[in-house]
């Protein structure tokens, strides 16, 4: 298996909580035979702004829209080369990880670029080839995220909202949309401020990578989110049609309550 990871932190010596978690991850991997390649978007300095300065030319030179121009660059062979650097990547992996710390509720603003720039019109989906057509459909991807607080913070009565909640739009919005196959995600809480090698730490570091360890273990082998077809849903309106029982918490407040039993 060809895995990718994909990481937005930004301390510069790797002495960070998700950089020793993508070194577990990277030797786990390894034990078990599979080629890793870590895509470290602040070191590699990634620059996550596009916009029309960035294309050779444009379908509407008076009238940019993003999709349309990724589109007209897919097919006439002029996309960015940065871009064709990171596409071969994805193109390369059965598995993609995206690492990072949780910032304002979500990804920090450097992967979303990459996501943006990199997740083109024409190779990761297309009108109306999305979902289950994408065009990354037959692989897997995971999301991996450290957060400063407790883990009552993201429980489904917590201040900071739940956390299925909040990665739902990268987990269905972005990864399912462009067609993998999503794995359950990983949190490692009240890592904020923590730097492995600290003695007064190390304990807490230590229990968590171990947990880590055995997470990603077991991730060839895991069971993707489950998703809804498009034929479930009413070809107009986009809605599950009458009588299709919604397979995820954000659609079915029962299946929410079930899996919160405490909530």
């Amino acid at each position: 298996m060809n895995v990718l990871i994909v990481l937005a932190q930004p301390e510069p010596n790797g002495n960070s909580f998700n950089h020793a978690m993508v070194k577990v991850a990277q030797e786990t991997l390894a034990e078990q035979g599979h080629e890793v390649q870590v895509d470290d978007l602040y070191a590699n300095k990634f620059n996550p702004v596009g916009g029309p300065w960035e294309f050779e030319t444009l379908p509407d030179p008076d009238h940019f829209e993003l999709m349309t121009a990724q589109g007209h660059a897919e097919e006439t062979g002029t996309k960015p080369a940065d871009v064709v650097a990171e596409q071969e990547k994805l193109l390369w992996c059965d598995l993609l990880i995206l690492q990072f710390p949780l910032w304002w509720f979500g990804m920090p603003g450097i992967m979303k670029g990459w996501i943006d720039r990199v997740m083109t019109n024409g190779l990761a989906y297309e009108n109306p080839g999305a979902y289950e057509k994408g065009g990354f459909r037959g692989r897997r991807a995971t999301i991996v995220t450290t957060t400063a607080t407790e883990s009552e913070y993201y429980d489904l009565r917590g201040r900071g909202g739940y956390m299925s909640h909040l990665l739902w739009p990268i987990n269905n919005g972005v990864l399912r949309y462009v067609g993998f196959d999503v794995l359950p995600f990983f949190v490692a809480d009240e890592v904020g401020a923590y730097v492995c090698g600290n003695p007064e730490q190390d304990a807490t570091c230590k229990k968590i990578l171990a947990d880590y360890h055995t997470h990603v273990q077991g991730l060839e082998s895991a069971e993707p989110y489950p998703a809804h077809l498009r034929g479930d849903y009413e070809a107009d309106r986009m809605c599950l049609k009458p009588g299709v029982e919604a397979l995820t918490e954000m659609q079915n407040p029962d299946l929410l309550k079930k899996n919160n039993p405490n909530g």
